[in-house]
């Protein structure tokens, strides 16, 4: 009983609008085949409590699996299931890096407990138990290689293209994920949506042969500014998410 929890980058990450305290956004997702925790449920002795192992910077409170669990232990199959066993996550993915680590963890935590009990949960119930704990769960829920994001991340529709062979390269930078939409709010903030859905009609091999990081992603200018050493690791890479996380193509590998 193990399912692998696929990290994602950012092929463009646009701001089109706000709603309220939240930023619009229309994203390309895309898959790290390469790059991904294993999430394993493992049959234990009885006990009352969830149990939750793996290399975390977070409490099992605050931990996006177990807010899953909150939302579903209702359920008496589940509730059941995990008083003898306990969920270990395998953690290469990194933290605060702009990859969509918990926000993988918790997605594939919810499709596997739904395959392992037979809990026949919908795609629309699924996406109402991730939105109550993360933005960019739905991408993850529906496993697809590649989708377009739109609004707060709930939109997601597939775009028809395989993943990339994508490498990634995380810097010694932990960014504030709070911090640095603020400060795009603050400094930053301005809307090219005409831009915006072109990217969202175009191949994303194509997207990153054709524009620049600046360019594809509108958080990295605010980021840069509030942590000046990330320059130093631009390069030719391109920019995921909130960061700090880089990514390219390996032209030396062809994609799954």
């Amino acid at each position: 009983m193990r399912k692998k929890s696929y990290a994602k980058v950012n092929i463009f990450l646009k701001i089109v609008g706000f709603r309220d305290s939240y930023h619009l956004i229309a994203s390309r997702f895309m898959l790290v085949k390469n790059l991904y925790d294993i999430i394993t449920f493992q049959k234990t002795e009885y006990h009352q409590n969830f149990i939750l192992e793996g290399n975390f910077s977070c409490s099992t409170k605050d931990n996006t699996i177990y807010k899953i669990f909150q939302e579903i232990s209702h359920i008496k199959k589940v509730k059941d299931f995990f008083k003898n066993h306990k969920v270990i996550v395998q953690k290469n993915i990194p933290e605060f890096a702009g990859l969509g680590g918990g926000s993988s963890n918790a997605a594939t935590f919810l499709n596997l407990i739904d395959e392992v009990l037979d809990l026949k949960l919908s795609i629309k119930e699924k996406l109402k138990i991730a939105q109550k704990v993360g933005s960019d769960i739905p991408f993850f829920i529906y496993e697809y290689e590649s989708a377009n994001v739109t609004g707060v991340g709930e939109i997601v529709k597939k775009f028809d293209e395989s993943a990339l062979p994508i490498q990634t390269f995380t810097p010694p930078i932990k960014c504030s994920t709070k911090d640095v939409y603020t400060k795009y709010r603050e400094d930053f903030k301005r809307f090219d949506i005409d831009f915006a859905n072109k990217l969202l009609s175009m191949d994303s091999k194509e997207i990153l042969q054709k524009y620049s990081a600046i360019e594809l992603n509108d958080l990295l200018n605010p980021c840069l500014k509030l942590y000046p050493s990330l320059k130093d690791y631009i390069k030719d890479r391109f920019f995921s998410g909130s960061g700090s996380s880089l990514f390219w193509i390996d032209k030396d590998q062809k994609g799954e």
